[in-house]
């Protein structure tokens, strides 16, 4: 696809926008459309936001503002991310009381032998990623988007939602990637694997998240939560949104709590050096841009560590404001931010290597935020305390270590001696 970008005289904006896939070469669009009274897309008139899923924005002939999607479908004509996404639908719609802080698109249709959805279109649309890229996505808006998912996992036992297990991190892959999957992915991402593989550590540590999952309160789960995810309403002035929920399961809730604070982490590392990049997300928010193949080039090692470590500093703060949301909605099992932690870790690396896509090496800043995930992920523990998620005194266990590491502090990359304060971020955690 090919970038358009837009601006304002007032003051430039983050905003990525694509020429959409050709209307002629996606006849269900239309169909859709049609059948539901909406007329036809103005092929003229529409945008499309980034991700792996062809869509299309704008206005349909009867003047609605619509955003459609496809996904694909699998050989046999189903289509579990479209049933997944619908199943979110039904159980918002029994059981999200009116001014809830969960919001979503409207759903006006779906197709679901197609594999086509359309929404409402989110007037002036801006992606959490955009936000966080112009500096916008402050701590009030991330309070607002930890309640949000707080409300979401809050909304109890329910039925004809996806139970099987999320596809990440793949622990098959953990030991080889398939053919298919090395003939698809650039050589930066190859090498970004090589680094997870090589490292028994890690490895072992992501099967023990895999293994403990299994035993830990299942609740309804976005699993694929981003900045892009989100989504504000009047160009960043509005109401917040999260969307794109074809990953949406019964899963540890502990994932999508991770998964924020890892989109911190991971915007910290790059964030100093380039554009965050997310080249891969999708729907109304679209992706940011991959970071800048110079990005750490020409820097030592100590210096990209200090810059790291101020960057990490600076945006604590937001990953504690999504907290503070999170529990004012809903009150976790004790072990959820020992979990989120874990998860977040593992973030790090799920980040690098999509955002590897478009390179042939893995630059120095890739690495540095690669040896900050496999900090967080071996000693989790630490590293919760460290990311602020604590629970209030009173909810938790008489055996857990009540003392706070320093906020420019991580936990040791050795998972032998947990119990000892980490070197700060400026000795060094570059994966090398």
């Amino acid at each position: 696809m090919t970038t358009m970008t837009t601006t304002t005289t007032e003051q430039p904006r983050t905003r990525q926008r694509y020429r959409p896939t050709e209307l002629e070469t996606v006849p269900a669009v239309n169909a859709l459309l049609e059948r539901l009274g909406l007329g036809r897309l103005d092929a003229e008139a529409v945008t499309a936001f980034g991700g792996r899923n062809d869509n299309w924005a704008g206005p349909a002939t009867t003047g609605e503002q619509v955003f459609v999607k496809t996904v694909a479908l699998l050989p046999d004509g189903d289509c579990p991310e479209l049933e997944r996404a619908l199943s979110f639908e039904e159980l918002a719609s029994r059981r999200l009381p009116p001014g809830s802080p969960l919001r979503s698109p409207a759903l006006l249709g779906a197709d679901r032998a197609a594999g086509v959805t359309v929404h409402r279109l989110v007037p002036g649309a801006r992606s959490g990623a955009e936000l966080a890229l112009d500096g916008e996505f402050d701590d009030e808006l991330c309070r607002a988007a930890g309640r949000a998912v707080g409300t979401l996992h809050g909304l109890g036992p329910a039925e004809d939602v996806d139970t099987g297990e999320a596809p990440l991190p793949p622990l098959a892959w953990l030991k080889a990637l398939p053919w298919s999957a090395v003939q698809e992915r650039s050589m930066a991402q190859i090498a970004a694997w090589q680094l997870v593989q090589d490292d028994t550590e890690v490895v072992a540590a992501l099967h023990r998240l895999r293994d403990l999952e299994k035993t830990v309160p299942h609740g309804p789960t976005h699993c694929d939560l981003r900045f892009d995810q989100f989504i504000r309403a009047e160009e960043g002035a509005g109401d917040l949104y999260l969307c794109d929920w074809e990953e949406f399961r019964l899963a540890d809730p502990a994932r999508d709590v991770g998964a924020f604070a890892g989109e911190w982490l991971f915007h910290a590392a790059y964030s100093v050096f380039a554009p965050t990049g997310e080249g891969e997300g999708q729907g109304q928010g679209g992706g940011t841009g991959q970071p800048g193949p110079a990005a750490g080039f020409g820097l030592t090692h100590e210096e990209i560590v200090a810059r790291g470590s101020a960057s990490l500093r600076r945006h604590l703060p937001r990953i504690g404001a999504f907290w503070r949301g999170y529990l004012e909605c809903r009150t976790p099992d004790a072990g959820l931010p020992e979990r989120a932690a874990a998860y977040a870790g593992w973030h790090m690396f799920d980040r690098l290597i999509a955002t590897a896509e478009a390179h042939a090496t893995l630059n120095p800043v890739a690495r540095a935020a690669a040896g900050i995930g496999r900090t967080v992920l071996l000693d989790p523990a630490a590293a919760a305390r460290t990311l602020g998620l604590t629970l209030p005194a009173s909810s938790l266990p008489a055996s857990l270590p009540g003392q706070s590491l320093p906020t420019a502090s991580l936990p040791a990359q050795s998972p032998k001696a947990p119990s000892h304060p980490a070197p700060s971020l400026s000795k060094g955690s570059s994966h090398r």
